[in-house]
């Protein structure tokens, strides 16, 4: 197998694939499905993550009870702030308006403290085998870079995380070989190019491109997943596709960095 560290045409079959999956019924159906819950306010983004930095999706009790989820008995609410409106008569136009006297915190809770229907996703976790052996190579790339990588069952949402502070990174011990390789290049991203960054949806769109690039040139197909997972933090169609190509140069810097430690098994191949 020859292993090549650049690799600009698989960066454009990601954004093909993407155009593609956002023009189907699949992707309509995510869409109104995110449609019900709210969108938080920075300062509600910051409360959430200091509660419960692994949430992913969250929402109150009774939203949760119309989309045929229930919140497991005993699980700890995350608080957010909500405004208080209250409605007054305008003398002049007659119309009910409305004003925000204050806020108040009112709880919520993740998708992983919820049990019940299956929630519409364009994510397919990856099934099949690393038989290539090379997520002990990635194991490798991890620990050149400081980071100690570690097997754990997480919350059931989340396949891993990266932890710059503690330089860790956490993968999912239940996943699928397949699926735990393509976690594993994506975390690695994270910690070669986010140990700050200004937009998460930015950072999960570089991380989960340089994985597909790296899997796609070892030959492990993550299209099921990563077409999802970048359109689902993109935005979808021409967001998504322009957001890769703003982040080209970057996907492509990484991936590289990670392919490298493929090189030397390639020469001792070709001896």
């Amino acid at each position: 197998m020859t292993v090549r560290n650049n690799h600009p045409e698989l960066v454009e079959k990601l954004a093909e694939g993407i155009a593609n999956l956002t023009s189907t019924d699949q992707w309509q159906r995510y869409l109104d499905f995110q449609s019900r819950f709210h969108r938080y306010s920075f300062g509600n983004v910051l409360l959430i993550a200091a509660q419960c930095h692994e949430a992913t999706q969250v929402a109150g009790f009774n939203a949760w009870r119309k989309m045929n989820r229930f919140v497991r008995k005993g699980e700890k609410a995350i608080f957010v702030l909500a405004p208080m409106v209250y409605k007054f008569a305008d003398t002049d136009s007659g119309e009910n308006d409305r004003v925000i006297r204050g806020f108040k915190f009112v709880p919520v809770f993740d998708v992983a403290q919820t049990d019940g229907e299956e929630l519409p996703s364009v994510c397919r976790r990856l099934d099949g085998d690393d038989t290539g052996g090379h997520y002990s190579q990635l194991l490798g790339v991890a620990q050149s870079l400081g980071f100690k990588v570690v097997d754990q069952e997480l919350d059931g949402s989340t396949n891993g995380d990266c932890d710059h502070a503690e330089r860790r990174i956490r993968v999912e011990v239940r996943n699928t070989p397949a699926q735990r390789l393509k976690t594993l290049a994506h975390e690695i991203a994270h910690a070669l190019l986010h140990e700050t960054f200004d937009s998460r949806p930015v950072a999960e769109l570089e991380a989960e491109s340089a994985a597909y690039v790296v899997c796609q040139s070892l030959g492990v197909d993550t299209s099921d997943y990563s077409f999802g997972y970048v359109a689902s933090w993109a935005g979808g169609g021409d967001r998504a596709i322009a957001g890769i190509k703003a982040s080209c140069e970057r996907i492509q810097r990484a991936a590289a960095t990670i392919l490298c430690a493929f090189e030397p098994v390639e020469r001792e191949e070709a001896a």
